[in-house]
């Protein structure tokens, strides 16, 4: 035996082994791509056969059984066409050429002998089988570029044994016109024959190993992005990216991920984009009864033979074959993991284990996350609980002090009056009593004001004012700072605002400098506009804010940390409150400081604020 009659035996029994294990394969599940596949390696088994009984037997077959083997031949572009049908779309109208092409093939092939026909019969045959045999080899190629995945591994191998055999045939003429090269020609369509028996090996009838090792370094790029999917900022972004890994290890068309909802007992399968489907797919309440009662992998090569009561959906969203697996941890249920393509040759049953390690992976993911939310809602919690005790301890700090003022001055009074009755009033008790009397008014205003910022009612009356008046009666009613006090104000800049509120951050802000700039210190105060936006400012030269406690200054009870509690009286809302109502407003407040020679609070409210207050 040379090499040229090895590689054809070798190749030769490739194709019939094709025939063996995909005719199982559609025995074992039919439907019509396997059937198709099957047809396909029968005839180019038959072929074979023939060609084995002619060589045994040592009989020259007549035009009988040649003709049959030709048309046996031609009709190999037929059903590669109705093959590709069952992958990708293809036109009727190039559907109906095939089949017009294979009739008066073997018309001519059946009515002509051979010794006989004329050469265009053969230019005819050769077109027929080259043209469509390369365009389905084309066709394959267009196809797995837009897959991937095993499914575009399987199409490129698909292409490639289609492109063999057409270029196999194409030399055919090149034989019969140049003798002289026909032993390398022949050689060279051996191995022809030979690339394209491997080729469709592997895109018909791949092993399982085979698909593992196409699938693995998808599945491992996958495994690693999964560590970091907890993490992700919401469950609609870690949906999405496992919707997205899962289509492409499989090959699939698309995936979708189903939650349990425990309240309304159903699934809620997400889209592409990581947002609940509404409606739900068709499979959605399917695949509830088959996987999720059963809490085991399930694969439907036929969805609408397997679940009619949805077969126009099933037809609209182009839905054939479906693989779910459930997501579960221990006894929870938390959904499950369904695959789904257009085109049922692309799975296989041996995908399940694949779906289910995906799914696995799926249900320690979505674990985690649970686990993290319920730890930072513990931390909220406690951070709830460490706040509100900061601020009882606050609030009764502050409040303990001008509460105790007042207590002692009314007893000290209270015992005057008492042992002389016709005493003149004392004049400086009754101011200390005051004074007190509105510091714990203040502090109750403030928590008041907390309460009323937080719900979004605290701007509520808006009205045009005149900023540059609302200064000078903020400056005007601060009688021991008045002399300190430094006013640069423009023009009259009415503007629509709270005018209490717009007040009330003012008021904060100078007392805030008086009170932390002891001293004969000047603090400048100005007011401007730059357009229609209006600028505020109050700078003074006291004890200044830590460069670390600058970003949260504005924060609740939060107070700087240079600042002695036993000096500088406060509950740290102030700041908090000036924040709120200016963005409101629709403005914005921040500070520059440097400490030991003071701060400079800036507030800023746009022309668009009455629109951002309403």
């Amino acid at each position: 035996m040379d090499a040229d009659q090895f590689l054809q035996l070798i190749t030769q029994v490739l194709y019939v082994t094709i025939f063996v294990l995909t005719a199982r394969h559609a025995w074992h599940r039919p439907d019509r791509a396997r059937l198709h596949i099957a047809i396909l390696f029968g005839m180019l088994s038959l072929i074979i056969a023939q060609q084995w009984a002619t060589s045994l037997l040592h009989v020259t077959p007549g035009h009988f059984f040649k003709a049959l083997s030709g048309s046996l031949m031609m009709g190999l572009p037929y059903l590669l066409m109705r093959l590709l049908s069952d992958y990708t779309t293809v036109t009727r109208y190039l559907l109906r050429a095939a089949s017009l092409g294979l009739a008066l093939s073997v018309i001519l092939l059946f009515a002509i002998e051979e010794n006989v026909r004329p050469p265009w019969i053969l230019g005819f045959l050769v077109l027929y089988l080259v043209g469509f045999g390369l365009y389905v080899g084309y066709a394959f190629v267009h196809e797995a570029r837009h897959s991937s995945g095993v499914t575009a591994r399987r199409m490129e191998a698909v292409a490639i044994g289609t492109t063999c055999i057409g270029l196999l045939i194409l030399m055919v003429p090149f034989q019969l016109g140049f003798p002289r090269w026909s032993t390398s020609l022949t050689l060279l369509s051996r191995l022809l024959g030979l690339a394209s028996g491997i080729a469709y090996f592997l895109g018909f009838a791949p092993p399982a190993w085979l698909r593992r090792a196409w699938q693995e370094p998808d599945l491992r790029a996958l495994l690693v992005k999964i560590t970091s999917f907890p993490w992700l900022p919401d469950t609609g972004t870690i949906i999405q990216a496992l919707q997205r890994g899962t289509a492409v290890t499989t090959g699939a068309a698309a995936a979708s991920i189903g939650l349990w909802n425990e309240t309304e007992q159903s699934l809620v399968f997400h889209g592409p984009d990581g947002i609940p489907l509404s409606p739900p797919p068709p499979f959605a309440h399917f695949l509830t009864t088959q996987v999720l009662a059963a809490q085991k992998p399930f694969f439907s090569a036929n969805a609408s033979h397997d679940d009619p009561q949805h077969t126009p959906e099933y037809r609209d969203q182009h839905i054939v074959a479906l693989l779910a697996a459930p997501i579960t941890t221990g006894e929870r249920r938390i959904g499950l993991l369904a695959i789904y393509t257009s085109r049922a040759p692309i799975f296989a049953e041996d995908d399940l284990s694949l779906v289910q390690l995906v799914a696995d992976q799926a249900a320690m993911i979505f674990e985690n996350r649970r686990l993290m939310e319920e730890a930072t809602r513990v931390r909220a919690r406690e951070e709830t609980a460490r706040l509100k005790d900061d601020f009882l301890s606050a609030a009764a700090h502050d409040l303990k002090t001008p509460l105790t003022g007042l207590i002692t001055q009314i007893e000290v009074l209270e015992r005057k009056a008492l042992r002389k009755p016709d005493a003149p009033v004392d004049i400086n008790a009754v101011h200390r009593l005051q004074s007190s009397a509105r510091r714990l008014s203040t502090l109750v205003l403030e928590l008041l004001d907390v309460g009323r910022l937080e719900s979004g009612r605290f701007v509520m009356n808006l009205e045009p004012i005149d900023l540059s008046q609302v200064l000078e009666e903020c400056c005007a009613a601060v009688p021991l700072g008045q002399q300190r006090l430094q006013l640069e104000l423009a023009e009259p800049v009415v503007r629509t605002l709270d005018r209490t509120r717009i007040k009330q951050v003012m008021s904060n802000l100078i007392e805030n400098a008086i009170k932390y700039s002891p001293g004969d210190d000047l603090i400048q105060v100005r007011l401007w506009h730059e357009d229609l936006t209006v600028h505020f400012t109050v700078t003074d030269s006291g004890i200044g804010i830590p460069p670390g406690d600058l970003p949260s200054i504005f924060d609740r009870f939060h107070r700087a940390s240079n600042v002695d509690d036993r000096r500088f009286a406060g509950m740290g809302l102030g700041l908090y409150i000036c924040r709120g109502i200016v963005e409101q407003h629709g403005g914005r407040i921040w500070a520059t400081s440097t400490v030991g020679r003071g701060s400079t609070f800036h507030v800023m409210i746009p022309a668009a604020s009455t629109e951002t207050a309403t």
